[in-house]
């Protein structure tokens, strides 16, 4: 039996490799190395040093545009988004989107935990041939885009919606698992002792019957596939989203403010908005930056919203795009956002949920980012 399965784990990592070979014309792919949206740090016009500063611009004055310098006034806990300069004037929100600490007594910037255990070679469950052709990465900016105000015209263009299967979960599973025939796999999960936690079974970390017939059935209540029970990371991301819809702020990281902030949790990869204790966005699933290219913690604030924003880079659509500190913003995606590589800093999420954002916040809204995005499957 041992010797079987050795045999067929071999046979199973080659063909998962074929698999995963074959490239739609024109779609980018999430690779790191090859991907369309890679980044010279040198050649790219959209290049940053990781203090994310923002090389000259032109200076504009108070009406919503941007300062080279990317400084900002600090603003009171009580009051207001809009930072006010020197001259009294408001609605000056610099185009890196950061903020100072509202107030000597708020939390401090959370503090990155170190990265993950290394990658574990996972493929998705069902083979990429039948999946639609989609692009699974953008080419998040790292500069400050060129800001302006988009007329009216521009603005009544509603940006085109997605292919229906572009946000199929699709589990990432063990390689033999790959092959196909699978009702219940003896494979132990990535996140197998989360999972078992998570569903209160015993948790030991190894996979066991009773194991696969309860993440099956989760699996199949929300349309995982393939429902073969073993314990991934799209299935403990689903879990984690299915906890956070009570109270996504139980654990109080994000500040509880007088006015609206956008919630972006990097460790659960979920993004809500409350209005002081109340939460007035639910939490979704996000996508954020990649390792090196990570987003931001700490505070920001909403500085440009541009619904039909195409990447200067490779004319890629960011519909719904919010931008908060840089080229880093809130914004959709036409593919999958439960990939093994993250974006280039921005925070992605479906067209949907960008579009409910989109109506929900405005300029000057204020942004809090903590935690660090696990890089290990």
């Amino acid at each position: 039996m041992i010797s079987r399965r050795i045999a067929c784990r071999s046979v199973a990592v080659l063909l998962a490799g074929a698999v995963l070979l074959p490239v739609p014309a024109g779609s980018a792919t999430a690779d790191s190395v090859d991907s369309v949206d890679s980044v010279d740090a040198v050649n790219s016009v959209d290049s940053v040093d990781a203090e994310g500063s923002a090389g000259s611009m032109d200076s504009v004055d108070a009406t919503g545009s941007v300062d080279a310098t990317g400084s900002m006034d600090s603003v009171d806990a009580t009051g207001p988004m809009d930072s006010v300069d020197a001259t009294g004037s408001k609605d000056s929100v610099d185009a890196t989107g950061s903020m100072d600490p509202v107030d000597a007594t708020g939390p401090m910037d959370p503090v990155p935990p170190a990265p993950g255990p290394q990658a574990v070679e996972l493929v998705p469950g069902l083979p990429l041939h039948l999946l639609p052709p989609r692009q699974m990465d953008t080419p998040d900016q790292s500069l400050p885009p060129k800001v302006y105000k988009p007329s009216k015209k521009e603005d009544a263009v509603e940006p085109k919606d997605a292919p229906k299967s572009a946000y199929d979960l699709v589990e990432y599973v063990d390689p033999i698992d790959a092959l196909g025939g699978v009702t219940c796999s003896e494979e132990d999960g990535l996140r197998q002792r989360e999972i078992e936690r998570w569903l209160k079974r015993p948790v030991d970390g190894e996979q066991s019957k009773g194991d696969c017939k309860a993440i099956r059935a989760f699996q199949k209540k929300y349309g995982i596939k393939p429902a073969i029970g073993y314990a991934g990371p799209v299935t403990w991301a689903t879990m984690q989203l299915v906890a956070a819809r009570k109270n996504p702020n139980a654990d109080k990281k994000c500040p509880v403010r007088k006015y609206r902030v956008a919630c972006v949790d990097l460790d659960q990869q979920l993004a809500w908005v409350q209005d002081g204790k109340r939460v007035v966005f639910a939490p979704v699933p996000i996508r954020s930056g990649r390792e090196g290219y990570g987003t931001r913690n700490g505070w920001h604030a909403v500085y440009w919203r541009h619904k039909n924003h195409v990447s200067t880079l490779y004319k890629s659509p960011m519909p719904y795009s919010q931008f908060f500190s840089g080229g880093q913003a809130f914004h959709g995606v036409y593919g999958n956002i439960f990939t093994a590589v993250g974006s280039r800093g921005c925070v992605n999420m479906t067209l949907r949920d960008a579009r409910k954002l989109w109506g929900l916040l405005k300029k000057g809204d204020r942004v809090y980012v903590w935690g660090h995005r696990r890089e290990d499957f």
